[in-house]
C-alpha cells in the first residue's frame, strides 16, 4: 500500500522523560554499532547504546551470519584489525572460534577438503580449489555474551528493549534522540549520535540525504544432529554423485551460496546461509511477513530433502531460524562522499581513510553526511552506491567503521570541534594505537592516484 493510499491520524505532542545526558547515543548495537560504544568508551566518552532486540551483535548473533570474512587482502594478508581480532581472541576461549592456522592457509585440495566447510575460503576466486584465508566461524551465543561483557567493562550505559522512534533536532544539529519502550517514549540527549541502524533510520529522520537499495533477504537457520565427518567424506569420494545431490538441494531451498552448510564450532550443527530471495523490501513490513512466510517453508522443504538424500543428514532436525532476517542492503547514505563500484573493484586508496575492508579503503567523509552536525554513521548503509554496497558490507569491516567513527566522536568532543573538523589523521593514529589497521599505509596493490592540485 503506498503513502497516497494510507489513511492518517492526527497526534498531539507530549512530554518526554530524559533517562539519559551523554557524551554519545549509539543507535544498533550491531557489530558497526556495538564496535562504536566500545570504542567511544575506552576513549574516555560517556556512552549511551540503544538497542530494539534483548540481544547484542546484530547480523553477527540474531541474524546468525556465523563467518567472519573479508579480512584479507590479496596472499592472505590481515587488513581488518581492532575490536574484531579481540573479539575472536574472547570467542576462542569459550570454544567457540574456529579458523584456520596461518600454515594451512594453503591453495590445495587437502586443505580445501579440511577447511571449506568451514567457510575459511576466498570466494572472490573463480579458481577450484579456493584459497583457504584467514576467515573465523563462530558460534551466535558466545557473540552475545562477548558483546555483553565488553560493554559492561567499558561501562556503556545500555539500553535494549528501546526502538529508536525520532531525533532531537536544534536547527542543522542533532542532539539526540527518542526511543520507544514499554514504558513510552524516552529520550536520551547527547553531544554526538551515531547511526548504526543499517538501514539510515536516524539519518532519515534528521534529513541526510539518501538513496534506496535493494538486494536478496535470507532467513538463516541451523540444523542439529548432522554427522559432518559423513557428509564430508562422501563429497569427497563420491564427487559426481554429490554434486547432482547438491544441485538439487540448492534448487530445493531456491536460491543459496555455492555451499549451502557450513560447520560451526557445535558438534553436529551445520549453519545454512539461505534461502536467497529477491523481490522483498527489508523495511516493509508486509514485505518482511511474506519472506517469513516463504523462506521458513523453504528451509523445511530443504530439511526433508536433506534428510532423505544427504548422507550424514539422515537424522538432522530443525535447530532453529535466526531471530532477525538477513536485510543486506536498504537505505544508503549519500553523504560527504559516496563511496562507488570503482573506489571498491580497484582498490582506490583515499588520504582520509580511517578503516579498511578486504582490499578497498573507507574514507572519513563516507561517514559523514552532508549539513547535518554532530551525526556520524557507521555500517552497512555508509555514503555508497548501491553496487559498491554489495561488495563492501561484511561484518568485519563494519566493526572497523564503528570503532573508527567511536574514536572520531571522541576526537571531536576533545577537540570541541565539529566531526567534519576532525583531523582524519588523529583518527588513524588513535586507531593504531589501540590496535586497528586504518588503511593509512596501503597494500601494494592499492591503486594511489596523483593529488590535484587546487585551482
Amino acid at each position: 500500500m503506498s503513502e497516497r493510499q494510507l489513511t492518517h491520524v492526527q497526534l498531539e505532542g507530549s512530554m518526554v522523560p530524559v533517562v539519559a545526558d551523554c557524551d554519545v547515543v549509539v543507535i544498533g548495537a550491531g557489530p558497526a554499532g556495538h564496535s562504536a560504544a566500545v570504542s567511544a568508551a575506552r576513549n574516555g566518552s560517556s556512552v549511551t547504546l540503544l538497542e530494539r532486540y534483548h540481544h547484542l551483535g546484530g547480523m553477527a548473533s540474531g541474524g546468525m551470519v556465523l563467518v567472519l570474512d573479508d579480512m584479507v587482502n590479496e596472499g592472505n594478508e590481515i587488513v581488518t584489525t581492532g575490536l574484531v581480532d579481540e573479539f575472536v581472541e574472547r570467542l576462542e576461549k569459550q570454544d567457540a572460534a574456529v579458523y584456520p592456522p596461518r600454515e594451512e592457509c594453503q591453495t590445495n585440495w587437502e586443505m580445501w577438503q579440511k577447511w571449506s566447510r568451514w567457510g575459511c575460503i576466498d570466494f572472490h576466486k573463480a579458481m577450484m580449489p579456493q584459497p583457504i584465508i584467514h576467515a573465523v566461524a563462530f558460534d551466535p551465543d558466545a557473540w552475545k555474551r562477548v558483546s555483553l561483557d565488553m560493554v559492561r567493562e567499558a561501562k556503556v550505559n545500555l539500553r535494549t528493549h528501546s526502538w529508536f522512534s525520532d531525533v532531537l533536532m536544534e536547527g542543522g544539529k542533532i542532539t539526540g534522540v527518542i526511543a520507544q519502550t514499554k514504558m513510552g517514549r524516552q529520550a536520551i540527549r547527547a553531544k554526538i549520535v551515531v547511526d548504526a541502524t543499517g538501514d539510515l533510520d536516524v539519518g532519515v529522520a534528521a534529513g541526510a540525504d539518501y538513496t534506496d537499495g535493494q538486494f536478496i533477504v535470507t532467513t538463516v537457520f541451523r540444523l542439529c544432529d548432522v554427522d559432518t565427518k559423513k557428509a564430508i567424506e562422501f563429497e569427497f569420494s563420491h564427487p559426481e554423485e554429490y554434486k547432482k545431490i547438491d544441485r538439487q538441494a540448492r534448487r530445493v531451498i531456491g536460491g543459496a551460496w555455492g555451499m549451502w552448510w557450513l560447520k560451526t564450532p557445535l558438534p553436529g550443527v551445520v549453519w545454512c546461509n539461505c534461502p536467497h530471495m529477491p523481490g522483498y523490501d527489508g523495511l516493509t513490513p508486509e514485505h518482511m511477513v511474506a519472506a517469513e512466510y516463504e523462506g521458513r517453508e523453504r528451509m523445511m522443504n530443504l530439511l526433508a530433502y536433506a534428510r532423505e538424500n544427504v548422507p550424514g543428514f539422515e537424522n538432522a532436525k530443525m535447530l532453529g531460524a535466526a531471530e532477525q532476517m538477513g536485510i543486506r542492503q536498504t537505505r544508503l547514505l549519500q553523504g560527504e562522499y559516496v563511496v562507488t563500484k570503482d573506489d571498491v573493484s580497484s582498490r582506490r586508496y583515499f588520504q582520509d581513510t580511517v578503516c579498511r575492508g578486504r582490499d578497498y579503503y573507507t574514507p572519513y567523509r563516507s561517514l559523514l553526511p552532508k549539513g547535518i552536525d554532530n551525526l556520524i554513521v557507521a555500517g552497512r548503509h555508509y555514503s555508497v552506491d548501491s553496487d559498491a554496497q554489495k561488495l563492501s558490507r561484511e561484518i568485519p569491516p563494519c566493526m572497523s567503521q564503528g570503532e573508527a567513527a567511536g574514536v572520531a566522536a571522541t576526537l571531536a568532543l576533545e577537540g570541541d570541534i565539529a566531526l567534519r573538523q576532525v583531523d582524519h589523521k588523529d583518527i588513524q593514529k588513535r586507531m593504531r594505537a589501540q590496535g586497528a589497521d586504518p588503511g593509512d599505509a596501503p597494500s601494494a596493490n592499492a591503486l594511489i592516484e596523483p593529488a590535484v592540485a587546487a585551482e
